[in-house]
């Protein structure tokens, strides 16, 4: 179903692909000899990166992007950071949407006052602004944005538009910071992976079956970690564009930095139909292009398939899990119980079997990844004179924009779902993250999303509510819903249905989105709610620091919705220290009370009072420092928090997951790795040193790590950093930081991005 190569390959004529084994044929078959360097240059990547790249080498790439993007609950924030580096206005199109927050359902007016600061930013500094409701961020980018050759930054980690030949890339708020400063985006020049496709997508097969058979193959080995996944192959002509985009936009699902597609005539239909046919050329690699891996796949192969909790890569073929029902849902089951040692949850996948099915509970098809044109047409079609009957089972269909759902309702579709008992809603980002749909306490949901890490869909376990996700397809969750909730492979409704073409409409658009870019009006006033703060001021690393250990999470990986909870939590992305008291609430809730007593000790250090008064712990720490050390000067060591987590940071680009520790006091994170490249610069860009070790953590929670001439260890070159971990004894142990641009050194050194460039 899904190859990976082992080593590189090459591929000829954008056909044939040949493993590095098999060079020698290349020769016979071109008549040229082939040069690996040379070979390199011939992919579609290395063409948008060297034009996209200012510096004076393609190995250390700084990126200048063509747009950025943000919603809701990412804007404030990075524009309150713009302003205090000294941001006069956008220097490039900056598109502000709506989609996460639009409800204004909860915490006052809070959601509906950050609109308010949106528009009144687009209008001062010469934003784009997309109102509540109109469009989710990802698929506005569509319609309007993305096109060949261009290259988009968003702060939402979906942000993928490889199918329309544009590379995109999802990052925390500081990268966007950058961009609007005028600066770069700093990246070692990544490997390139051939996702080489061959045949034909069977009828009820649809794009997030062929996204979770990906990610079931190359998350768990890290095969395309941090790197870009390049789209080639015959395949890729039996898909439509739109299709496309909804196995694109799952890429970011596999840890990968980035991706692109071969564009085509579909691409240009796609882009001619949007009033943009000026924005598409031809992307295919060269004559001979050479990949540092390739992921295989013959999508007659691919069977519906689902994602069985608590990540997208727990990958299984529907009719594999119906086979082996109960041994599958036993395991998983067992594996969500071990996450949680809370005796209140109840929690069973067991009791979801009767009589030999799977009977699901919720069923919801949405954002940037379900709720495209093709997948809610043919869920449409599945449900024409079906019903989802009138027990437990629901299902949500929220159309990904204004202008897709027009002709939606144009084409009969709405009122085939609505006819079916399905609930129809607006553009939204909810389900995806935990602001819309929760279902009930034990239920199983069944969900064309983007992720279902553990309570992302609005569970709460430290009260005693959990409910767990599966991703599927638009396509498989109606034949479900058609069966009365009964877990249902499309296939089993599959027809030769054909997609009705497209038609575009974008009058709603015209008349509601703020067109402000290139017009900046600078005396125009920003106007804030009372829940809109600056960001809490932070100072400059010193010379030697002391780590309190505020948590230890040894899960084999941590989710940045487990670092700051999405949900309700959402509301408060705007106030830093308000959103703060939810940072690991979910998975550890004593994190913040333990982290925000050792930042009160650190400010009054710093005021120079006498931190021993209240906390003898401490004062027992720097006795065992000074019988090792000699006479310490209190002065010379910061003192913060630090969390170890085996591998941190799978899932959003939200930088608040870095941000919220900070602004407790964290001064750094130790890790065996990061789990991608989005959260380590999150890290960096709030001032924290991005530690890792190899060996296990023989600390506690509660001990203390001490680390001298930390400002010197990072002017060398930080492969092995002595520090000295402090519980009962003090022990020497071995942190390592890897490579890091002089910029970002600068950054940790001056305390945070903001300070960096106030320092400028």
């Amino acid at each position: 179903m899904v190859n990976l190569y082992e080593g590189g390959a090459y591929l000829l004529n954008g056909i044939k692909m040949i493993s590095e084994r098999d060079k020698t044929k290349i020769q016979s078959l071109t008549g040229k000899t082939v040069s690996k360097e040379k070979a390199k240059k011939g992919t579609i990547t290395y063409s948008l990166l060297q034009a996209h790249n200012i510096s004076d080498t393609i190995d250390k790439l700084k990126i200048k992007f063509d747009a950025m993007a943000s919603h809701d609950i990412t804007f404030v924030g990075i524009i309150q950071t713009a302003r205090a580096s000294g941001m006069e206005k956008f220097p490039l199109p900056y598109i502000l949407t709506n989609c996460h927050n639009s409800l204004c359902a909860v915490g006052g007016t809070i959601n509906e006052d950050d609109h308010v600061f949106g528009l009144s930013a687009a209008k001062k500094y010469g934003g784009i602004y997309v109102p509540p409701h109109m469009a989710v961020i990802h698929q506005y980018m569509r319609e309007t944005m993305a096109g060949c050759g261009k290259m988009i930054l968003g702060s939402d980690s979906h942000t993928r538009y490889g199918a329309l030949g544009t590379m995109a890339m999802g990052e925390g708020g500081g990268e966007l910071v950058k961009q609007l400063l005028g600066d770069t985006y700093d990246i070692t020049y990544p490997e390139v992976v051939a996702v080489y496709l061959t045949g034909k997508p069977n009828p009820g097969v649809g794009p997030q079956d062929i996204a979770i058979a990906i990610i079931g193959a190359v998350f768990k080995n890290g095969y395309v970690k941090n790197k870009i996944m390049e789209f080639v192959g015959p395949g890729i002509a039996s898909m439509t564009t739109d299709y496309r985009n909804g196995v694109d936009v799952m890429t970011t699902e596999t840890t990968c930095l980035s991706s692109i597609w071969c564009t085509d005539n579909d691409t240009k239909q796609f882009l001619a139909k949007h009033g943009r046919v000026s924005d598409y050329q031809e992307l295919t690699p060269s004559e001979i292009a050479y990949y540092d891996g390739v992921i295989e796949i013959d999508l007659s192969t691919i069977k519906p398939m689902i994602a069985m909790p608590m990540h997208p890569s727990n990958a299984f073929e529907i009719d594999e899990l119906n086979a082996n029902l109960e041994d599958i849902m036993y395991e998983t089951e067992k594996s969500i119980k071990s996450r949680f040692s809370n005796s209140d949850i109840h929690f069973s996948l067991m009791d979801k079997i009767i009589k030999g099915k799977l009977h699901v509970q919720q069923g919801i098809i949405a954002g940037c990844a379900g709720g495209c044109y093709t997948n809610i047409m043919e869920a449409a079609h599945i449900l024409e004179n079906a019903n989802c009957g009138n027990d437990v089972f629901t299902l949500d269909v929220y159309p990904s924009s204004q202008p897709l759902f027009m002709d939606l309702v144009k084409k009969g579709a709405i009122s085939k779902l609505m006819a079916s008992g399905a609930i129809v809603k607006t553009a939204f980002c909810g389900p995806c993250f935990g602001a819309g749909d929760t279902p009930a306490n034990n239920a199983f949901s069944i969900r064309h999303t983007t992720r279902n890490f553990p309570n992302r869909e609005g569970s709460k376990p430290g009260s005693g509510q959990f409910s767990a996700v599966a991703l599927m397809d638009a396509r498989s969750i109606a034949a479900t819903a058609a069966n009365g909730g009964i877990l249902t492979a499309a296939t089993a409704y599959a027809d030769e249905y054909s997609v009705p073409e497209y038609d575009f409409d974008d009058s709603s658009y015209k008349i509601r989105v703020y067109q402000g870019f290139d017009n900046a009006k600078p005396h125009s006033e920003l106007i804030y709610g009372p829940n809109i703060k600056d960001w809490p001021e932070q100072i400059a690393l010193s010379d030697n620091i002391l780590l309190k250990v505020c948590s230890k999470i040894m899960d084999s990986v941590t989710t940045t919705d487990e670092l700051i909870p999405s949900g309700e939590t959402s509301s408060y992305r705007s106030n830093p220290l308000g959103l703060a008291e939810f940072t690991l609430s979910r998975r550890d809730p004593d994190y913040v009370s333990k982290a925000k007593k050792i930042g009160l000790v650190e400010k009054e250090r710093r005021d120079g009072k006498n931190i021993f008064a209240a906390d003898v712990e401490l004062k027992r720490i720097y006795t065992k420092l000074e019988e090792k050390f000699g006479t310490i000067d209190i002065a010379s060591i910061e003192i913060g928090s630090v969390i170890y987590c085996v591998k941190p940071g799978d899932g959003s680009a939200r930088e608040q997951a870095a941000s919220c520790q900070r602004v407790l006091g964290g001064l750094a994170n130790i890790c065996e790795e990061y789990a991608t490249k989005r959260y380590r610069s999150n890290v960096i860009n709030w001032g924290m040193l991005p530690f890792q070790m190899k060996e296990s953590p023989s600390f506690e929670v509660g001990d203390y790590i001490y680390i001298p001439h930390i400002r010197k260890a990072l002017n060398g070159d930080m492969k092995s950093i002595k520090a000295y971990s402090i519980g009962d004894t003090i022990k020497e142990i071995s942190l390592y930081i890897t490579e890091m641009t002089a910029e970002e050194k600068k950054i940790v050194k001056a305390g945070c991005l903001i300070n960096y460039n106030r320092n400028r």
